[in-house]
């Protein structure tokens, strides 16, 4: 029987990693985030918690975020999960690429839907708020190649 896999997500720190949000984090096997880190010692903080994965965002443009790729393919269990930051340049048809699911961010807007099978998950932002957006991360739990996914709003 497959185990299931905990992925914590997050995105769009934007230099500020909040205590409520290394709290939700808590427990993760894993950690993706998807983008405008802001700060490398997010990263390094995350790591604390279990192996990170990051992309780099669009705020992402100094000497050591050059070290981040614009997108990773990262295998969970059975399941492969495509991450950008931005889902508007994707570039490809996940279905068709066997992708499980594609993990963006940059809206600040957190949202999950199906569309042809493949997962399309955006964790929100968890750095400072914008405008009356909720300040969130999210968590996927993977067993074999099914993923269940959960937005959780911080109270900050």
């Amino acid at each position: 029987m497959p185990v299931e896999i905990i992925v914590g997500v997050i995105s769009d720190t934007h230099g500020l990693l909040r205590p409520e949000a290394v709290y939700a984090l808590g427990g993760s096997d894993l950690i993706i985030h998807a983008g405008d880190v802001g700060d490398p010692q997010i990263l390094r903080e995350l790591e604390k918690i279990a192996p990170v994965h990051a992309v780099r965002g669009n705020i992402d443009t100094e000497a050591w975020a050059r070290e981040l790729p614009e997108f990773e393919i990262v295998e969970v269990g059975e399941a492969t999960i495509y991450v950008l930051h931005d889902r508007k340049q994707l570039e490809l048809k996940p279905a068709i690429a066997g992708f499980a699911a594609v993990i963006s961010g940059h809206s600040h807007k957190p949202a999950q839907e199906m569309l042809d099978g493949v997962l399309y998950f955006n964790p929100g932002s968890a750095g400072p708020q914008r405008f009356q957006l909720p300040v969130s991360v999210g968590q996927l739990r993977v067993v074999g190649k099914r993923i269940q996914a959960k937005v959780t709003t911080l109270q900050v």
